[in-house]
């Protein structure tokens, strides 16, 4: 089994072929190191179209609130639509839609820019003017992007709210962001059912007090919702009527784009704070460079929803500025079936497939007979987004589908590189990832800054640590994607993430450590990481040591409240397909992570689970398994999935641990 010590040692470089033709080479470093600040601006030229110059890059005078491209005006729909019409590539699929019950729709670049400036005209027509928040509530459909772009062209300011969110969850968030419309829709398709949408925004505007005016209502399914009169209107009847002439308006580059909400440790969300010139900068030149993007001949593939950054970023506004064709899903992996996510990439020839490492541990789980059966060879490059991944997993990924070939044929020679990313809502775009044709990858790593990037590692102090230590990751220099304040909350924002080292270093919130070769290993939330017996144990560390067992198929870990050691490891696993619990299994996996890691680190509880608590993005919610680690009342299983499971994992672990 791989263990995370010979995944440090084991490196996987490009092929000879594969860094002769890549977009990125090894001298983007060079010229970030020699000149950061001429480096983005030579990006920001280059990538975008600006309507006027900016005359100076960086402002950092006002730290920790950054200006970039001072004085640069853009628009970032222009950006992502009609510069590619004009250009002559107006032909090109911009969208290929994928409904769950199997409905398709083709969008050109051309389709695309009538959409959206048809779309700019309603909203327009509503009242909505440069400056308004719009609330976005809707599926993955390809109204949503076009929504999206619309408010960027009129200057309008989008709060996309994701749909798995509850009426209470949409309130808070308009009335934060004081939205003037929301767009929604019906509903969606959910595991072969409707699951709806506008009954939660009429809860969410039941009582008075917010500032929407209008609500549009894009028909996706056909169940019956309920309409208020002189607020609510159906998008067929206000938006296909209106012009595809739009004069699109320029705006400063530091105008805001979006909002999007996050959650806080206090509980209530943070207002994320994007602007337009320097996000589009590092959103456009990261997908381009981190995915090898030939928009010319590929077909890229984000399994995100557009609810989270990642959709926001590697969806929306990196994809389109580079004038990339790109897949779009509605539904789930398992639905109809759990070859889904493999019979889209075989029927569209997906280039780059950017996901989860939790989708990746929920294959391994079902089994590779199933991605075995499609013809993956289209594949180039593979992405993976929104946590660390364990070596099991990303060994996974690269051999299973990596080196797929299609059915009884010979696996590549030479599989997909995978780029491991890490980066958050806040920052924007990647910040920590391989380039696939210039770095020899690691199994489970993201190990180096993406050029013109500066992190470190520190230690309590903020004193940079040594190889093969560990501490918390910092940003040292300011980036043109970060976010530019917590919405109305500019106190926040600096005692958020700028109080614990001043305006020197960016805290991120996260824990990593530098190995022997200098790369960088994430190891998850510092609120993920446990004290031990005095000993800062990662809860990611633990898990891929329970991955790399070959009857686990998932795991989480969280830290027990534990009288003798402050802390105790409580662990809660799925198992592989053909694995059955024999009464032993659970001191088995206690004895595996002793092994792997240390006495230290030996789960006091294993706990095996039929599912874990997943919100309908993938992400699991570990807090709710640390209410139940420690005996506590489960808490609002509301956003997950499937509700139901947190009641099962609660009894079994009362049953069999008594807490």
């Amino acid at each position: 089994m791989t263990t995370t010590e010979n995944a440090e040692t084991t490196t996987f470089p490009p092929s000879e072929e594969f860094a002769a033709n890549a977009v990125a080479t090894a001298e983007k470093y060079e010229a970030a190191t020699a000149d950061r600040l001429g480096y983005w601006a030579d990006q920001a030229r280059s990538t975008l179209s600006w309507d006027t110059d900016f005359s100076e890059v960086l402002d950092w005078s006002e730290a920790p609130f950054a200006k970039w491209f001072i004085g640069g005006e853009l628009n970032a729909a222009y950006n992502a639509v009609d510069r590619h019409v004009e250009a002559g590539r107006g032909d090109r699929v911009a969208i290929h839609f994928e409904g769950e019950p199997g409905d398709t729709r083709t969008l050109t670049y051309a389709e695309m820019k009538d959409e959206v400036a048809r779309a700019a005209n309603a909203f327009e027509s509503l009242g909505v003017t440069k400056g308004d928040r719009v609330a976005v509530y809707m599926p993955m459909i390809p109204e949503t992007i076009v929504t999206m772009l619309a408010c960027a062209r009129i200057g309008a300011v989008h709060s996309v709210v994701f749909g798995g969110f509850s009426a209470d969850a949409l309130r808070s968030r308009v009335d934060d962001a004081e939205a003037k419309l929301i767009v929604t829709a019906d509903g969606s398709y959910r595991r072969g059912k409707p699951s709806m949408l506008k009954p939660n925004v009429d809860e969410a505007l039941s009582q008075p007090g917010h500032t929407v005016e209008k609500v549009l209502v894009v028909k996706r399914n056909e169940e019956e919702v309920s309409f208020t009169e002189g607020r609510d209107l159906w998008w067929h009847d206000v938006v296909p009527g209106q012009s595809t002439e739009h004069s699109y308006v320029p705006h400063d580059s530091e105008h805001p784009l979006f909002i999007l909400y996050t959650s806080g440790t206090t509980g209530k969300p943070k207002g994320i704070l994007h602007t337009t010139g320097g996000y589009l900068t590092q959103t456009a030149v990261t997908h381009r460079d981190s995915f090898d993007l030939k928009p010319e001949q590929d077909v890229y593939w984000c399994s995100a929803d557009v609810g989270w950054i990642t959709g926001h970023s590697y969806i929306v506004y990196g994809p389109m500025t580079n004038g990339a064709t790109q897949v779009i899903y509605e539904g789930t992996p398992d639905t109809p079936h759990k070859g889904r996510l493999w019979e889209i990439v075989q029927k569209y020839k997906v280039t780059q497939l950017y996901t989860a490492p939790t989708l990746i541990r929920t294959c391994m789980k079902w089994g590779r007979e199933i991605p075995d059966q499609y013809d993956l060879s289209s594949l180039r490059v593979l992405g993976t987004v929104g946590e660390a991944i364990n070596p099991e997993a990303w060994l996974w990924f690269r051999e299973v589908i990596g080196a797929n070939n299609g059915p009884g044929k010979e696996p590549k020679e030479h599989p997909a590189p995978i780029v491991d990313t890490w980066w958050q809502t806040e920052t924007g775009g990647h910040m920590i990832a391989p380039l696939p044709g210039v770095t020899a990858t690691k199994p489970g790593s993201a190990q180096t800054p993406v050029p013109g990037i500066e992190v470190g590692i520190v230690d309590e102090m903020g004193e940079e640590v040594g190889r093969g230590e560990s501490g918390l990751l910092v940003v040292k220099e300011p980036w043109p994607g970060m976010l530019r304040g917590i919405y109305n909350n500019p106190e926040r924002y600096k005692d958020t993430y700028w109080s614990r080292f001043g305006t020197d270093l960016y805290f991120a919130g996260d824990g990593a450590r530098y190995d022997d070769d200098g790369d960088i290993w994430l190891m998850g939330r510092v609120d993920d990481v446990m004290n031990v017996s005095g000993h800062r144990l990662s809860t990611t560390e633990i898990e891929s040591a329970l991955v790399a067992h070959e009857s686990v198929a998932e795991a989480a870990v969280v830290g027990a409240k534990d009288a003798t050691t402050g802390e105790a490891v409580v662990a809660f696993v799925i198992l592989r397909g053909g694995y059955e619990d024999d009464g032993s299994l659970e001191e088995t996996l206690r004895n595996h992570v002793r092994a792997e890691i240390g006495p230290i680190a030996k789960p006091r509880n294993v706990l095996i689970v039929p599912e874990l608590p997943k919100t309908r993005s993938g992400k699991i919610m570990r807090r709710l398994l640390k209410n139940v680690a420690n005996g506590d009342e489960v808490g609002d299983a509301s956003t997950l999935a499937d509700p139901t499971i947190m009641e099962k994992i609660a009894e079994d672990m009362r049953t069999k641990h008594g807490s």
